[in-house]
């Protein structure tokens, strides 16, 4: 069985540069895989942020409108870079010469997905340490985000088991590799009707 991507790796990247990135600026000391795997969280880091500030009560509309734009503007480049990964991993596939055998199967979620989620796993977790730390929290708070850590920790091993064992089997030729492309609608200013169309055609 060929294995060339280490999954602790990536865990550790995401979890390290989450809380790198809380007290210095985004970068990207990385190379191959794991540098585009940075690239995607980084998108993932900003529109985690983004959404935030939208669902502050106290922020006006003309900031709410300008801080949606952002957010789906990072979520496109969040969706293309998944799909990056995906092609890095296909890529590499094709100079090792791995083939998928003949009755190879096809998983309902690809490798570069799986990645995405670890990423957002990761912001979840570092964001749930904070509220640990506020001292103006009731016990009842902190036992609550005591017991949701607990289940966030455990979805992280759990997903980083399974991605491990998708890439063993991917590698070894037993399940299909593609890259699923998602095609968002909503930035394309051919296929959303709101940017194509006319003010006075567009559906009420």
């Amino acid at each position: 069985m060929h294995m060339h991507i280490d999954v602790n790796a990536i865990c550790q990247l995401h979890q390290d540069t989450v809380e790198s990135w809380h007290h210095q600026e985004i970068d990207n000391p990385y190379d191959g895989l794991l540098s585009v795997v940075c690239q995607q969280h980084q998108f993932n880091f900003l529109l985690w942020h983004e959404e935030d500030i939208a669902r502050s009560p106290d922020v006006g509309d003309k900031k709410i409108a300008a801080v949606k734009r952002a957010i789906d503007g990072y979520n496109q480049k969040r969706n293309d870079w998944i799909e990056k990964i995906d092609d890095w991993i296909t890529g590499q596939l094709m100079e090792l010469r791995i083939a998928p055998a003949t009755d190879a199967k096809q998983n309902t979620e690809t490798p570069g997905s799986a990645m995405d989620r670890l990423s957002i796993m990761s912001l979840r977790i570092y964001h749930m340490l904070e509220q640990l730390e506020r001292t103006d929290a009731s016990d009842s708070h902190l036992d609550s985000v005591r017991q949701k850590l607990a289940r966030c920790y455990e979805q992280k091993t759990d997903l980083a088991n399974s991605l491990t064992e998708l890439l063993g089997d991917i590698y070894a030729g037993r399940k299909q590799h593609k890259t699923y492309r998602q095609f968002k609608m909503y930035n394309d200013p051919n296929l959303n009707p709101y940017l194509y169309q006319p003010s006075d055609r567009r559906a009420a």
